[in-house]
């Protein structure tokens, strides 16, 4: 009691030691309560997806335990790459087939992205669409088993600034293959499921390559699954990567949110392709306007040269041109300028002369950004395999 009074007293007389007593007190409530509302969140996120998974009836795809992963990792052995969501770790099921295990960060969105990921990616079965063998759910501990990609993601193929782009360069042959696979794949969601699913992060680091570099796209933790007749779709907040998103997704004044949002991503990405084997820098100071997109542009118009590398003949040269004349459509400012998927594969497996330039697509050029611009202004993330 003399003590209490004592200490009370010490404090009154010295103003500073008690703003330092209280400042302590708040700081420690402070904690307690940041700690008590993470807790709360992961717990909300467990529930979220446990109750998914008792939905869902019996799984379509294998659930591991924590300990099958760590097994078929070798303890997480063998590191593929690393970015946001997570790492990647190269592993070998029972049956001797090797597969890629995405050890997931903790859900920053209530597991959404695990529930989107597992009932999208379940529901498909396509060439060009990542399989995924199985998945673990253990206490806060989550993986996503997929097949084994040999060469990695395309991103590591054709983004400048890539430390191991210079030594992966593809062919236009293979890069006019990857782009009708893509647009197979995307055909696929939007058309040959039973209810359409967007992806929403269509972009060179989702795209994985097998061993033939024959293209799958993966990555569905940003998908939304919609029913088929439904054109426009409500969606709260952004979803993509910045250089790559419709200006739909966040300006709703642009025509809405459709499956023509991964048509407009879907575009940006080939172009990104074809740029990636352009001989002339038109990437100048900062505050110009000038971008590929434009460039490119006024080329066709004055049926000028591109100035692309690696074209071998006639044939290579006419899908480089059809290439690039499609990735024009698809990004389109208005929506219903764009091509479905389905019209984007007839068009670059029919002739050039089929296609015609179409309106310049861009109000205005984007912003450039003074560290790693690509050559069409798209902010890549993460060198990593997935």
């Amino acid at each position: 009691m003399y003590l209490y009074l004592w200490n009370l007293s010490s404090s009154l007389a010295c103003p500073s030691s008690l703003l330092l007593l209280c400042h302590h007190k708040k700081m420690q409530l402070s904690s307690h309560q940041l700690i008590k509302d993470i807790w709360k969140k992961e717990n909300l996120a467990h529930q979220n997806v446990e109750a998914f998974l008792r939905n869902r009836g019996r799984p379509v795809v294998r659930r591991y335990s924590y300990s099958d992963v760590k097994t078929m990792t070798k303890s997480f052995n063998d590191k593929l790459g690393q970015g946001g969501y997570g790492s990647v770790y190269k592993g070998k099921l029972q049956d001797g087939y090797f597969v890629a295990v995405k050890v997931l960060n903790n859900s920053k969105s209530n597991g959404e992205e695990f529930i989107n990921e597992v009932a999208s990616i379940s529901r498909t079965s396509h060439v060009n669409i990542v399989t995924l063998k199985g998945f673990c759910f253990e206490g806060f501990k989550r993986a996503l088993i997929y097949e084994l990609m040999p060469n990695g993601s395309l991103e590591k193929f054709i983004c400048k600034g890539n430390p191991s782009s210079s030594n992966h360069q593809l062919g236009w042959e293979t890069l006019y293959k990857i782009a009708i696979g893509i647009a197979r794949g995307l055909e696929y969601l939007h058309k040959g499921c039973n209810t359409r699913i967007l992806n929403f992060d269509i972009k060179p680091h989702n795209i994985l390559l097998d061993k033939n570099f024959c293209p799958k796209i993966s990555d569905f933790g940003l998908a939304k699954i919609c029913p088929r007749e439904k054109s426009i779709i409500l969606m709260i907040g952004t979803r993509g990567t910045i250089g790559y998103i419709a200006l739909g997704v966040f300006c709703r004044n642009f025509g809405g949110i459709s499956h023509k949002s991964d048509v407009y991503s879907y575009g940006m990405m080939i172009l990104e392709m074809a740029g990636s084997q352009k001989n002339i820098n038109v990437s100048v100071d900062l505050t110009s306007e000038i971008y590929f997109p434009h460039w490119v542009y006024k080329h066709l118009e004055l049926n000028e040269e591109l100035g692309l590398l690696g074209l071998l003949n006639e044939g290579d040269e006419d899908n480089a041109r059809k290439m690039i004349i499609v990735s024009l459509w698809c990004i389109q400012t208005d929506p219903s300028n764009r091509p479905s998927m389905s019209r984007v594969v007839e068009m670059l497996e029919g002739s050039l002369e089929s296609l015609h330039i179409p309106p310049k697509p861009y109000l205005s050029s984007p912003s450039r950004s003074p560290i790693g611009s690509s050559i069409v202004m798209v902010s890549m993330q993460y060198d990593s395999m997935y």
